[in-house]
């Protein structure tokens, strides 16, 4: 993999120090590990490098269109700490709809979710905070053929919502999404989050839980179930408290799963282990070896 052209010195210093390592690992379930974000580039052997030291296992590096989804799925195959999921953005879909692309791009996802070290698709939605009237018909055309590609195939759907969480549950429901469906970088209320939970769905938390004005985001994580809750970084976006302004990378997971615990008053290693088995249980193991945790199960 070719770089951005910064020097290393540049790199690093665009990069928070690492926080204190974890006692018990975890798994980073959405990231962006590829170049063109507007961040310096670091290798992504780089990156898990980081995130090992510190007790991050492991990451679902995320497509958002087919190029990106390409990349993803063949990383994952050179890199046995990262997972893939491929999908086409729900801001995505009127563009290709328009340029009359949409369904030749649900065919390059649908074959790349083939792939063994493909475990979700996504990130896919709907996104009504750029899209207009005009382009929803293709983002919920897009959404749809993603749930169906995700149950064809076994996979995981990761979850894109934005002000648009009446239309992403009714169209779940509508077309039966998969038993193992997240909804990456949980963006609504405690109600949401029980709604989502009760479906059997997952609530995954990233850097913005942190933030000052977040309480809506603290209430959900305390309404789900700990066997309900993943972490993500969402990288290289929503740095947490107190490193805003910085990259995001999924070696500082531990300032948020740290925060999280803390807000829940639990055994940080405890909830560690849960939230590592949850990630398993959605995406399937990363390596060989099993892991388990068995915090706050639901009877």
């Amino acid at each position: 993999m070719t770089g951005s052209g910064a020097s290393a010195g540049s790199e690093a210093a665009a990069y928070p120090a690492s926080p204190a390592p974890l006692a018990v690992g975890v798994y980073d379930n959405h990231t962006h590990l590829e170049p063109g974000h507007g961040v310096p580039w670091l290798e992504v052997h780089e990156h898990l490098e980081r995130a090992a030291s510190v007790g991050v296992l492991g990451a679902v590096q995320v497509g958002t269109d087919v190029a990106t989804s390409r990349w993803s799925a063949e990383v994952a195959e050179r890199e046995p700490r990262l997972l893939a999921a491929v999908a086409l953005h729900p801001n995505e879909a009127p563009e290709l709809e328009a340029s009359r692309t949409l369904d030749d791009s649900l065919a390059a996802i649908d074959d790349l979710a083939a792939r063994p070290r493909v475990r979700a698709i996504g990130e896919t939605g709907l996104d009504f905070y750029r899209t207009g009237e005009g382009g929803r018909g293709a983002q919920f055309r897009s959404f749809e053929a993603h749930i169906e590609i995700a149950k064809r195939h076994g996979l995981a759907l990761q979850i894109h919502d934005r002000d648009a969480h009446h239309e992403v549950l009714e169209t779940l429901r509508r077309v039966a999404a998969p038993e193992r469906t997240v909804f990456h970088c949980f963006s609504g209320d405690a109600q949401l989050a029980r709604t989502v939970t009760e479906a059997g769905w997952y609530v995954s938390f990233a850097g913005n839980v942190t933030f000052k004005n977040a309480e809506n985001l603290r209430d959900a994580l305390r309404a789900a179930p700990t066997d309900r809750i993943l972490v993500e970084t969402d990288a290289p976006y929503l740095t947490p408290v107190p490193l805003r302004g910085r990259p995001n990378a999924p070696y500082l997971v531990p300032h948020t799963i740290r925060f999280m615990a803390e807000t829940l008053e639990a055994d940080l290693d405890e909830f560690c282990s849960q939230i590592a088995s949850n990630t398993v249980a959605v995406y399937g193991p990363w390596h060989d070896e099993p892991v388990s945790g068995a915090m706050g199960r639901r009877g």
